[in-house]
């Protein structure tokens, strides 16, 4: 890969961090009301888009670096905790879409991973709350245990949505990626 791509590449990754950053800046909606705390962004959505245009690797870098710049300014009250549940949720989702999408790429492969990828964030949250919740909490696990269908559902509803709006989105930019001869 020659320099030039390097460089467009870093800097659309640049790019879609702070769309990241951006989104959940300015959308954050709270789910149920009974956990307010579980909010709905869509912050994940430009971090699959990078996973899908560059593979994995550059959607778990576009994760670590987004959640960490998520945590240490609009996200800030969540502290270490925030940022390290963002890197799990969002690495597990992004990590097994992008794989997933790499080896399947067209429009049934992208639902198909997608689907895989909100399966896996699921999947790995339930014990990531079950063990780091109370550890970084302070709360006993039998709160997280009585509120684990409020967490399983969130994390089901939140993945969802951004993923059936990357798959909405994802084409367009794909074009526009190409345009900019960034692929």
């Amino acid at each position: 890969m020659s320099k030039k791509m390097n460089t467009r590449k870093l800097t659309t990754m640049a790019i879609m961090i702070a769309v990241s950053v951006v989104l959940v800046y300015f959308i954050h909606i709270p789910i149920f009301p009974q956990v307010s705390f579980l909010e709905y962004d869509p912050a994940d959505i430009s971090i699959l888009i990078c996973g899908f245009a560059f593979g994995p690797l550059a959607g778990i870098c576009v994760t670590v670096v987004a959640s960490l710049i998520q945590g240490l300014t609009v996200s800030a009250h969540s502290e270490l905790y925030g940022i390290l549940m963002h890197i799990i949720a969002t690495g597990a989702l992004v990590l097994v879409s992008s794989l997933v999408y790499r080896k399947h790429k067209s429009k049934g492969g992208a639902a198909i991973a997608l689907v895989c990828g909100v399966m896996a964030m699921v999947i790995v949250m339930i014990p990531t709350n079950l063990f780091i919740t109370p550890f970084f909490m302070g709360v006993p696990r039998q709160m997280v245990i009585d509120l684990l269908g409020f967490i399983v559902a969130f994390n089901a509803i939140k993945a969802g949505l951004n993923a059936i709006l990357t798959f909405v989105l994802y084409k367009s930019v794909s074009k526009l990626l190409k345009h900019l001869d960034v692929k």
